[in-house]
């Protein structure tokens, strides 16, 4: 069993070191690593190069790191075998020395699995915001442990795909199955690790992110870069569920959605009412049973951030900090509907 791990890199100079170094560092180091230079007008190519990594450039690529990536794997995929293995993974990002050896450890044990995501945590820095996100992301690894470790996105942080898959995604674009152009990632979508995670589920495989098949990944360091990623991620996300329409593979997803308009509505209700009540009452006008409940939420908010640290669990006590992140979060759910509703565009400009 051969891997290839595939960076796609757009002026990635001060990032891409530390992830080759990620690499290398790998128990079942890949047998190659290509570097994707997407118009590159930074060191990114020399970098990769002096770092040992092949380099390819893709030509005219004016459909970001879909049509980079698209350029790229018929030629890698065109070396391999049906159960050689494919490693897409995001040049600001870093693998644990464990994640390819566990990757291909699962593919290997179960021909059912179609590929192999990430379980993503973040980086240190940030400030506040960079912590606010890094507890985020603790919580959404202790839900997918939760429900069998099935991957609900295979995240373009990484993943590991079995090379016949990527031929089959490929051929069902071709053959009109699924669409989003002719190319193994669809030219139509925001989030292309999301579209893709729903065609190979369509295909009737499965997708899992194993504990193990951790890594490490940016943070945003300002509200707007913080606003531009999300609006990214749940235009692409609703987006995508619009094109593949009400199915099996879709169900979870819709419901998914669903709970994020109930948790939004929810928020505003608590948020409301915690006025009101403070404004007329003080704090008297807390029952000891809504006092009992809200207590349970903030310890369950403090347990799930402990593996973050000591600062995560601090920042949750208080519980207002994370309300006023959990209410960003939902304005974006909100403006992404309506966007979508008045048909606005959306564009991703990568930074």
């Amino acid at each position: 069993m051969r891997v290839v791990a595939v960076v796609p890199a757009h002026n990635e100079q001060d990032r891409l070191v530390a992830t080759l170094a990620g690499l290398y560092r790998q128990r079942r180091v890949p047998d190659r690593i290509v570097v994707v230079a997407d118009n590159c007008t930074d060191l990114t190519a020399a970098l990769a190069e002096r770092c040992g990594a092949e380099v390819f450039v893709p030509e005219d690529n004016r459909d970001k790191k879909a049509g980079a990536l698209n350029q790229a794997l018929p030629g890698l995929l065109d070396g391999l075998g049906e159960d050689d293995l494919v490693l897409v993974q995001d040049a600001d990002t870093v693998l644990n020395p464990g994640f390819v050896a566990c990757a291909a450890d699962t593919l290997a044990e179960d021909d059912g699995v179609g590929a192999v995501g990430g379980v993503f945590f973040g980086e240190e820095g940030g400030g506040l915001l960079g912590l606010l996100q890094r507890m985020e992301y603790e919580r959404y690894a202790l839900e997918v442990h939760r429900k069998g470790n099935e991957a609900v996105v295979l995240t373009g942080t990484g993943t590991v795909f079995r090379a016949r898959v990527l031929r089959e995604v490929r051929a069902a674009r071709r053959a009109g199955v699924i669409g989003g152009g002719d190319g193994h990632y669809s030219l139509a979508s925001l989030t292309e690790d999301d579209e893709i995670t729903k065609a190979v589920k369509t295909l009737g495989y499965r997708t899992v992110s194993p504990d193990a098949c951790w890594l490490v990944t940016e943070v945003m360091p300002t509200l707007p870069k913080l606003w531009h990623q999300r609006m990214r991620w749940q235009r692409g996300a609703l987006e995508n569920l619009r094109d593949y329409g009400l199915n099996r593979v879709t169900l979870p997803y819709f419901g998914q959605q669903l709970m994020l308009g109930v948790g939004a509505l929810a928020l505003a209700l608590f948020l409301t009412f915690t006025v009101l009540t403070l404004a007329t009452h003080g704090w008297q006008g807390f029952s000891p049973f809504w006092t009992a409940i809200t207590l349970l939420f903030v310890l369950e908010r403090t347990l799930t951030v402990r593996r973050a640290g000591r600062r995560a669990v601090l920042l949750a006590l208080p519980l207002v900090p994370e309300l006023l992140y959990d209410a960003f979060r939902q304005l974006v759910f909100v403006r992404s509907l309506i966007d979508l509703a008045l048909r606005r565009q959306e564009r991703w400009v990568a930074t």
